[in-house]
């Protein structure tokens, strides 16, 4: 089911609440109240990071990546730097993002959000290479709601082993379910949760409507909307019509 500007805005909500739950430590303290060890106060390393005025660094400039950018800048006063192969200007006028090159991405920003499409050039894009130390800040955290072998899940799990990165929000996974073995369950500093980024009532509603749509569009020979593959469609209506 091909249904992707309904989901724009609730994938940026969900990339945002795990920027904030990894920075805030949300899961690992709630989890905390929950197990009567609230004491008179948080000790320090229950501490988090700030998330305002900070550097998001977007891999990929799509409409995710753009109502994501929206809500960085407004809403916590961040600073935007992306990567992707075109220009944005949207971004750069509306946001003041600035495109840069992947390397400058990785070692400047403070959260590395993932917003690309899964092909053969995007397939572990971050990997060994790009999430070591001497490449990204050792406070920096990674969040992924775009595609999960996006992200070399080994080389994910090794720098947050080796304190390389300080946290991850996770969405998505290289496999999922992702194996109750993974170690990224036992990190304290790993937000994982089961593909939820289009998981609301409202969203799914509109997937289903969006989804009847192109059915009935496609019956009546009318195909313009969330169409993946339009060049097939221009040749067999030439291929009909000869």
């Amino acid at each position: 089911m091909h249904t992707p500007i309904v989901l724009t805005e609730n994938v940026a909500d969900t990339m945002i609440a795990l920027v904030l739950a990894s920075a805030r430590r949300v899961v690992e303290v709630a989890q905390r109240v929950k197990d009567s060890e609230w004491q008179n106060s948080i000790p320090n390393n229950g501490f988090g990071i700030d998330v305002h005025h900070k550097k998001m660094g977007i891999l990929g400039m799509g409409s995710i990546g753009l109502a994501l950018a929206q809500r960085a800048h407004f809403g916590f006063s961040m600073q935007i730097l992306y990567h992707a192969r075109h220009q944005h200007q949207d971004a750069e006028q509306r946001f003041h993002a600035t495109r840069c090159e992947l390397d400058t991405l990785l070692r400047e920003s403070n959260f590395l959000c993932i917003s690309l499409p899964l092909m053969t050039e995007t397939h572990h894009l971050t990997g060994q290479g790009q999430l070591a130390k001497a490449k990204m800040k050792p406070s920096a955290m990674l969040i992924n709601a775009g595609r999960g072998p996006v992200v070399n899940e080994d080389a994910l799990i090794s720098a947050l082993q080796q304190k390389a990165l300080y946290a991850a929000g996770l969405d998505v996974f290289e496999k999922e379910l992702l194996p109750t073995s993974s170690p990224l369950l036992t990190m304290p500093n790993v937000v994982a949760l089961p593909h939820i980024g289009s998981a609301t009532q409202e969203t799914r509603y509109g997937m289903a409507r969006d989804a009847v749509d192109n059915l009935i569009a496609t019956l009546s020979g009318n195909v313009q909307k969330n169409c993946v593959n339009p060049q097939v469609l221009a040749q067999r209506s030439k291929q009909r019509g000869g």
